[in-house]
């Protein structure tokens, strides 16, 4: 981890080195700008759903399966462009976000009910984007860190990208990293109370992470909150993409992500039941291989209807194979306001490790719960709206709005709701 701050810190130095060159000189085609803000963004969004099999509960129907959620999400962003004597345009761009949520199914962490259902999460970003214009380049740094009562995450990021001799086309790829600690927080049935151990020969008990844990003669178990282990979880993904304009009215894009993960990729509080009624902590295996790949299609129906449509399809070695399918129709009823329409289908084999309630047998190596790895169709559908004004929305400060709802459904049973905000600011 020492190592991974030590690199977040570099690139950041690297970041402000590069803007501390932007310097001004006189030209007669070419101005170069020292840094200045550009823009300002605030997205803010309420997010609620309704479920009955919470992997908490090992996905059984009753009190203890309750897993509604809701989520208000907050996010600020700020981003500043310069100029330099190369006639390269450099962006810095700073964001924080703050979640809050609510959690039925965490009250169940405990048997009892009686666990905390609310939690809240910080995640700032900062990323660094060189563009040059004239030879169709362009580079991007970033880094990321995510924090909430029983997850860490520092990610970092690299990019480039490449335009074709006649501008028409873009090829660009972006690596990516993320290197996280799970807190290892058990259902209370696993978890033993605060033991001291008054013998005189050295006792054994269970740990929060299942291991042994040896207590001497005269000492106590260390576990409590402050002393709560982890485990690691480490994310790299390398994404490709090309972009290509065909012609004044249709452009497409191919995209292409090859993923792994490694390290601990349940959690630790999901539970699991066998055919004879004993539960357990859910089991997965220690790597997983994520292979999506998507594509895009843009068409300009005359001067006010856009058609977007997207297509992906998902394999991975766990043995989920999913199909995604979409469109958007923005539809300008001024040159400043627009509604965009859209709809998404979603459909998704279960992996080879899940089964329902009390269908997993005691002998099976991996087992899960969570309908988020069940076999299941979904359906989303919703509208954006958005105004901009070309001398902006009550002063030229404020240069757009948009709002955007969606409703989706899912043959789980699970049913959500989203409203999002998006103000601009110039």
């Amino acid at each position: 981890m020492k190592r991974i701050c030590l690199t977040v810190t570099g690139m950041c130095l690297m970041i402000l080195h590069a803007f501390s060159q932007v310097t001004p000189r006189d030209t007669s085609s070419y101005k170069p700008r020292a840094l200045k803000l550009d823009e300002v963004e605030i997205v803010s969004s309420y997010y609620s759903h309704t479920a009955d099999k919470s992997a908490v509960s090992g996905g059984q129907t009753s009190p203890m399966g309750k897993a509604d959620v809701t989520d208000l999400a907050n996010g600020l962003e700020i981003r500043f462009v310069g100029w330099d004597k190369r006639q390269g345009k450099n962006t810095l761009t700073a964001g924080i976000g703050y979640d809050f949520h609510t959690a039925a199914s965490q009250a169940w962490v405990s048997k009892t009910g009686a666990s905390k259902t609310t939690g809240s999460r910080i995640y700032p970003s900062l990323n660094w984007a060189h563009e040059n214009a004239g030879k169709g380049t362009g580079y991007e740094l970033g880094a990321y860190y995510s924090t909430e009562y029983n997850y860490r995450s520092i990610g970092l990021d690299a990019g480039f990208s490449k335009k074709t001799r006649d501008k028409n086309g873009e090829f660009s790829a972006k690596f990516t990293g993320y290197f996280d600690e799970v807190k290892l927080i058990y259902p209370s049935e696993f978890v033993k109370g605060l033991i001291t151990n008054n013998t005189d020969s050295t006792i054994y008990i269970t740990g929060f992470d299942g291991r042994p844990e040896a207590i001497p003669p005269g000492g106590t178990s260390r576990r409590d909150k402050k002393n709560v282990p982890s485990s690691p979880r480490d994310s790299y993904s390398a994404d490709f993409s090309y972009s290509q304009v065909f012609n004044t009215r249709m452009q497409g894009s191919v995209e292409l992500d090859l993923v792994e993960q490694t390290g601990y990729l349940g959690l630790p509080f999901h539970r699991v039941y066998f055919t004879n009624g004993q539960d357990t902590i859910e089991k997965l295996p220690s790597q997983r291989l994520k292979l999506p790949i998507g594509f895009r299609l843009n068409y300009f129906l005359g001067d006010n209807v856009i058609l977007k449509a997207y297509y992906r399809f998902y394999i991975d070695n766990w043995g989920i194979r999913s199909h995604t399918a979409s469109l958007e129709v923005p539809v300008k009823i001024t040159p400043f306001f627009s509604v965009s329409p859209f709809y998404r289908y979603y459909i998704q084999t279960a992996a080879n490790y899940f089964a329902p309630y009390e269908k997993h047998l005691p002998t099976d190596a991996w087992y899960t719960s969570n309908y988020a790895l069940s076999a299941f169709s979904a359906n989303l559908f919703g509208v954006g709206l958005r105004l901009a004004p070309p001398k902006g929305i009550l002063d030229k400060h404020f240069s757009s709005l948009e709002l955007r709802y969606a409703h989706y459904t899912e043959t789980t049973d699970l049913i959500s709701n989203v409203i999002s905000l998006d103000l601009k600011f110039r």
